[in-house]
């Protein structure tokens, strides 16, 4: 008997897809870029390490704070015309950052970015869904959505090393304006319009817990490196103080789940427990290992941006290579064969010691 063929994915949803792709872009290589900048941004604005790494943390704050928002401002406004306005706030944050003159305005415009990206990030997914009439093909469009991520620690670290090499750390922002500006003229002509249900009402109490409780959390987290580690009061206090509002928001949207900033009653299903906590601890470990390697490639074994640059670019690789991969055995087997293979492959991978020469390019 011969196999069924394989669903394809409807034409509307791939060109969906390449228009929202062509913007998300400019978010992942903005944060690639931006981490192997860390150093020469440190020199150049004559500040220290731990001073300017919070121009990652500030834009991940902003952006943590941002999603929670995404499905209400959509009701309100429309997935495409919300789209279109995060993309604008990107565009113009981004070229305020290449002007920024010291560390705290270059902070102050992270966190504008942060808010963009924040809107960007969920959208993006949820506008490509929105255009599949069947699940079946949802894991290839979904491979397909996700091709920025993928790309990111490929390009980004490599057209960072070479921006910063050769031309001013301010050109690494200016790297973002064509993508937003050909992702603006895409998204307007050819994503479908959907009009606001305006139906959802923001829920303010949920926003003034959550909100200040991830700020808490992050905020406190990102002190830990400092003399003193979580004995420090400004460390454990804000983070204690996170968790208990959101605890409290937890217990605030769990008596309301048809008005809350988020459902978090969804957390009650397996599936979306398990791929929530999945989705959370492989986000650490790629994000943590692309800002924590291009400093330690570059302080402590004396290697160049560039190098540093290229050598972030094999984690990229590995993931663009698996990405068709993964897609069409999501289809085929199903999200839990594939998520354990891939944390068994990932386990099983042999990682050189960071104090060999060779495994930092020495």
């Amino acid at each position: 008997m011969s196999e069924p063929p394989a669903p394809t994915i409807p034409r509307s949803a791939v060109v969906t897809a390449i228009c929202l792709i062509v913007g998300g872009l400019a978010v992942i290589f903005d944060s690639t870029i931006v981490s192997i900048a860390l150093k020469t941004l440190a020199t150049d604005l004559a500040v220290s390490v731990g001073t300017i790494q919070w121009v990652s943390t500030a834009y991940l704050l902003a952006l943590g704070v941002t999603i929670p928002v995404v499905g209400w401002a959509q009701a309100r406004v429309g997935g495409k015309r919300l789209w279109m306005i995060a993309l604008g706030i990107f565009l113009a944050a981004s070229i305020a950052c290449s002007l920024a003159w010291d560390a705290p305005s270059q902070i102050a415009f992270r966190v504008v970015q942060g808010a963009g990206g924040g809107l960007m990030m969920p959208l993006m997914a949820t506008l490509a869904i929105q255009q599949v009439p069947r699940a079946a093909s949802l894991g290839r469009l979904m491979a397909m959505v996700s091709l920025p991520a993928a790309l990111g620690p490929i390009l980004g670290p490599t057209i960072g090393g070479v921006i910063l090499n050769w031309l001013d750390w301010r050109w690494m922002f200016w790297v973002n304006v064509p993508f937003c500006l050909v992702g603006l003229l895409l998204a307007w002509r050819f994503v479908p319009h959907d009009e606001p249900t305006g139906r959802r009402r923001l829920d303010v109490v949920g926003l003034l817990l959550a909100s200040p409780g991830i700020v808490g959390v992050l905020y406190g987290m990102s002190r830990v490196s400092a003399e003193g580690g979580f004995a420090r009061v400004d460390v454990w206090l804000p983070a204690v103080g996170g968790l208990l509002l959101l605890a409290a928001f937890a217990w605030w949207a769990s008596r309301r789940p048809a008005t809350a900033l988020i459902d978090v009653g969804l957390l009650a299903r397996r599936p979306v427990a398990a791929s929530s906590a999945v989705l959370f601890l492989s986000g650490a470990a790629l994000y943590g290992a692309m800002l924590l390697l291009p400093l330690f490639f570059q302080i402590l074994h004396g290697v160049d941006v560039l190098t540093a640059g290229l050598l972030m670019v094999p984690q990229g690789v590995g993931a663009l290579l698996s990405r068709t991969l993964a897609g069409r055995l999501t289809d085929a087997l199903g999200a839990r064969v594939v998520a354990i293979g891939g944390s068994w492959a990932s386990r099983r991978s042999p990682s050189p010691s960071p104090t060999h020469p060779r495994a930092c390019g020495g």
